[in-house]
């Protein structure tokens, strides 16, 4: 199961968003049980405010562990919603 994040970073806080994603976002999703792989990246375009994550995970049930049973809505860690403008999620089952 993949499950694909993407952010839109207020631009008054990029630098403390990358700051934050990189020391405990990451961390905090590779940790978990069932976790499988993990992807991040940002928008090729000049002046980017928009970041991807894509989190690979052995099935639905080791997602839901992690994330609760509202999965289908972003999981944001307290004090970074602050960074966000605008995020999309979307779920894939994988081969």
């Amino acid at each position: 199961m993949a499950r694909i994040f993407r952010v839109k970073v207020h631009k008054n806080y990029v630098t403390e968003f990358e700051k934050a994603y990189k020391e405990f976002s990451i961390p905090l999703v590779k940790s978990q049980e069932g976790f499988v792989s993990l992807s991040t990246g940002k928008l090729v375009i000049e002046n980017n405010l928009e970041y991807v994550m894509i989190s690979n995970w052995k099935n639905l049930g080791s997602l839901q562990r992690f994330v609760g049973d509202d999965w289908k809505k972003a999981l944001i860690p307290d004090g970074m919603e602050k960074y966000i403008e605008d995020c999309w999620l979307h779920h894939y089952i994988t081969d």
